[in-house]
Parts: C-alpha cells; sequence; structure tokens
C-alpha cells in the first residue's frame, strides 16, 4: 500500500487511535484502574491542545525527521470547514497534523520509531510542559499536582508527594 496516496486525514483517523491506545495503556500500567480516573487522565493527553503542545516540542528540539515533519504539515494544511468549538483553528490542524504523522508511523510499521516518539511523550514531554506553563506561578508543582489529581490540601494532602 502506498502511504502517499492515503488521504491525510485517513492517517489522522487512525493516528488518533493509535496515539489514544498508547495513552490509555500507559495509564493503566501507571497504576490508574478505574474508568472515571482513566478518562480525566487520558484527555489531559489526547486533547487539540496537548497534542499541539507536544508536537510543537518535538519540532523546536528537532526530534521529527523531514518524512515526519512533510506528514504533519501535509495534517496541518489540509482545508477543512470546521473545527471543535472547544479549541482554535491553529491548535486543531496542529494537533490534525500530530494525529496523521502518528498514523504514518503506524501505517508504515515503523513500529520502532513510533515508540521512540511515544517514549519521548509519555516518559517526560507531557510533564515538562506542564511544569514549563505553570513555572511562572507562585504556585507550587505539588500543588498543580493536587490540583489536577484531586488531592485535597484543605484537608491534608493524600497524594504522597511528601
Amino acid at each position: 500500500m502506498e502511504l502517499n496516496l492515503i488521504n491525510i486525514i485517513t492517517l489522522a483517523y487512525i493516528g488518533d487511535s493509535v496515539y489514544e491506545v498508547y495513552v490509555r495503556e500507559y495509564l493503566i500500567r501507571n497504576g490508574i484502574a478505574k474508568v472515571e480516573e482513566l478518562q480525566k487522565e487520558a484527555v489531559k493527553y489526547v486533547s487539540a491542545k496537548s497534542q499541539s503542545r507536544i508536537l510543537s516540542y518535538l519540532i523546536d528540539n528537532n526530534l521529527l525527521n523531514e518524512i515526519e515533519l512533510d506528514i504533519v504539515k501535509r495534517g496541518r494544511n489540509y482545508k477543512r470547514n470546521s473545527h471543535p468549538k472547544n479549541t482554535d483553528i491553529i491548535t486543531y490542524k496542529m494537533s490534525t497534523g500530530f494525529e496523521a504523522m502518528i498514523g504514518y508511523l503506524y501505517m508504515n510499521n515503523s513500529k520502532d520509531r513510533l515508540n521512540e516518539i511515544m517514549n519521548y511523550i509519555l516518559g517526560g514531554i507531557y510533564e515538562k510542559l506542564f511544569k514549563e506553563i505553570y513555572s511562572w506561578s507562585t504556585v507550587l508543582w505539588h500543588d498543580i499536582f493536587c490540583f489536577a489529581t484531586g488531592c485535597h490540601l484543605f484537608t491534608g494532602c493524600k497524594c504522597e508527594l511528601y
């Protein structure tokens, strides 16, 4: 099958599914067992905003090769008449490019490269980005973590980070 002939949105479609499976497996392997918690945590990784942020990090740090960048550009530049209401068009296009790249790697059977990129993401990029976003604040990382996970600071910390 010639992957260059597959519609870029089709690659994004499969890439979305593949990426979500990686994220779900990562969360389960890290001890999250309740479906409600899994869904809440997965959304942090699979939202258009997170994917756009992750893609920007991968590009800015030269972690993608020329073929991957080309796929991202094709996905990003695809003409769409609409986008979800909860995100702007630029963020949505970036996330489409990200998903297309994941789909391309999957359909191309580039499992080692796909695993390498997923290890960048699940092995620390997301946490680094999350910390950078809030580094300007006087709120401690611990407080952000507790807020994001629902730990109740006022009734005593239960997150075991201390």
